[in-house]
């Protein structure tokens, strides 16, 4: 499978480069998935489109699948900013020459990823998923997860036989014993041990931190960075809002999230940090290790350099 480029390449970062002025200035375009945790929240309770109602922007709101398509919009100009995505997202990105910047990342959350098995299966040690059939999300952060799980596990990736699947894909097919493992991210670590009493054989802790990076067009984020402070205002007002009301929040959730149970979201949501903070240079560095890692397995056309991409600031208090 070619990696991301035919989604992202130099000839519609060219097109989206040209067509930035044909918008108007006074909307903002957002673009998220349903798992947006924290920007979801923003929408339902309408923080933010009040708080730049008054700067006299309008915010219009574009839902996606997963994260891929999402920055391949951005890139083409569709949306002006993204919510969160994996790690592992802008790297694909970066590789076919999208202009985009970062804005803001959540804190690493290790344990928000994990690697599942049946309960009553006889593996016990990450060696023992050598020659196994394995459900993963290709290009997502768990993807990195199973690249890291294998190496510690003195294993490499044709060791093994990845079943390329969403999570949903993945979750049934571990319930139905198709695969022996899935590799997956929150809610559905939390879901699939509530409701299928998986088991978890590893967490992402020591293996991959998992953060999850906000991202805007580079054109947008150098033309409106009051606009961008507005956003990065909100979604620190909201992780503080949702880490304090938990119940609340995944009552919101629950019929946003295909009417997963409140107590698992709730869950579910306590093993994500949530905690946003701007990017630093420096943060960036695992984004090097995965980075190399896709290389190396042929994921991506070409080596990057992880740090190279644009970084913004928020202005002081």
């Amino acid at each position: 499978m070619k990696p991301f480029s035919p989604l992202l390449g130099g000839a519609l970062l060219l097109t989206a480069l040209f067509s930035f002025s044909t918008h108007a200035d006074e909307t903002l375009r957002i673009g998220y998935q349903k798992s947006s945790t924290l920007l979801t929240l923003i929408k339902q309770r309408g923080d933010l489109d009040k708080a730049l109602a008054a700067q006299g922007v309008k915010v219009s709101w574009h839902e996606f699948s997963s994260g891929l398509p999402l920055l391949e919009a951005l890139n083409l100009n569709n949306v002006d900013l993204s919510a969160d995505v994996a790690d592992t997202v802008p790297l694909f990105a970066q590789a076919a020459g999208a202009n985009l910047t970062y804005y803001a990342r959540e804190t690493p959350s290790p344990a928000a990823q994990a690697i599942l098995v049946p309960a009553d299966s006889p593996i016990k040690t990450l060696q023992d998923l050598k020659g196994k059939k394995i459900a993963v999300t290709k290009a997502a952060g768990s993807h990195y997860l199973l690249i890291a799980a294998l190496k510690k596990a003195g294993l490499s990736f044709s060791d093994v036989s990845p079943a390329w699947l969403t999570p949903a894909d993945g979750r049934a097919a571990l319930e139905n014993g198709s695969v022996a493992a899935w590799v997956t991210w929150e809610p559905y670590v939390t879901s699939a041990q509530v409701e299928q009493h998986a088991r978890v054989l590893a967490s992402g802790s020591g293996l991959a931190n998992y953060q999850r990076y906000y991202l805007a067009s580079t054109p947008y984020a150098s033309a409106h960075p009051q606009v961008l402070n507005s956003v990065y205002r909100a979604l620190k007002q909201e992780a503080a809002w949702l880490k304090a009301n938990p119940a609340q929040a995944a009552a919101l959730l629950s019929p946003l999230w295909g009417k997963l149970p409140a107590a698992t979201i709730e869950k579910a949501n306590a093993q994500r940090s949530y905690q946003v903070e701007p990017v630093k240079k420096s943060d960036l560095a695992e984004q090097q290790i995965i980075a190399d890692a896709f290389y190396d397995a042929k994921l991506l056309p070409t080596r990057i350099d992880a740090q190279a991409p644009a970084v913004w600031q928020p202005a002081a208090p």
